[in-house]
């Protein structure tokens, strides 16, 4: 009985020794994993302990400047905002965690499936359904679940997750397309394995980079997102704070109490920033081409 030929593994950027040591040397990635890994840290805290409890009004306190008791001083309702800054880190991650993962989770299973099957009636079919999905944004699509099911952080996640889809659908198929091709997948067919076998097998793998990076992009857009539906009404209710709606709060208060909209809105640039900065060095690190040009 013949053997089947070997196929062989595709060894990618990220498998190589010395990754650890590339990426302490880009400065990209480490500013932003700092960046990111504080904003975490203060999301993980916020679950057991927080300076002072965010719903708990004290009006005695209220619009208070920064001092050494209130670090980032209090709301129109005497509410900390250092506080309310941890919170709100913990709603803004879980909302645009989810929703990646959801982008994630169904974009690249149709990705795959849409290379797999490319020139057929389902690749048409999945690539013109992902288009009608791209053509609404996460706002607009906010607004039409809203209206049939009110206002919410889960129906924010819904909305920016079905956003994502069609992101890592396309991304996937674009990168699978290029990979079909090769000798190596070429060889596994060979072999007998069906195409869903060669997308998981030898497809995905060599994909996943690419994913990881856009994931970081994606990640930090959902941030924004988030803020967006919230500081419109659409996303996290009260009591649970929010940066988008602390933002919100504080528009009415900008000439009296200018550091209840500095505050969150630092956040909200930081975190992005880190993570559109860890997500550069890591397209750095991965491809091979730009660390041989830098």
């Amino acid at each position: 009985m013949s053997e089947s030929p070997a196929v062989p593994k595709q060894n990618d950027a990220a498998t190589r020794p010395g990754l650890i040591r590339v990426a302490l040397q880009s400065p990209s990635f480490m500013v932003g994993i700092v960046l990111t890994l504080c904003f975490t840290l203060a999301a993980l805290v916020s679950f057991v302990w927080t300076p002072f409890d965010v719903t708990q009004l004290v009006i005695s306190d209220k619009l208070k400047t920064p001092s050494g008791l209130h670090w980032f001083g209090t709301d129109n309702f005497g509410r900390d905002i250092f506080s309310m800054v941890m919170v709100g880190a913990r709603t803004s991650i879980a909302v645009a965690l989810i929703a990646v993962s959801i982008g994630i989770c169904a974009g690249v299973p149709l990705g795959l499936l849409a290379a797999a099957r490319h020139g057929s009636l389902l690749d048409e079919v999945i690539m013109r359904t992902n288009d009608l999905v791209f053509a609404f944004p996460a706002l607009l699509m906010a607004i039409m679940i809203t209206a049939v099911f009110g206002p919410g952080a889960i129906n924010a996640i819904i909305a920016i997750g079905i956003f994502n889809i069609p992101v890592f659908a396309r991304l996937a198929r674009g990168a699978a397309l290029s990979l079909w091709t090769r000798d190596y997948v070429l060889a596994a067919r060979v072999s007998g394995k069906g195409p869903a076998r060669i997308s998981a097998e030898h497809i995905l793998p060599n994909i996943t980079n690419l994913l990881i990076v856009q994931g970081t992009i994606q990640f930090s857009l959902g941030i924004l997102a988030e803020a967006g539906l919230a500081y419109v009404g659409l996303g996290t209710q009260p009591p649970l704070p929010s940066w988008g709606r602390m933002l919100s709060d504080a528009q009415t208060m900008i000439y009296i109490a200018p550091h209840m909209a500095i505050f969150p809105g630092l956040a909200i640039v930081f975190t992005v920033l880190g993570l559109n900065l860890m997500g550069d060095g890591m397209r750095d690190i991965f491809d091979p081409k730009l660390r041989r040009a830098r």
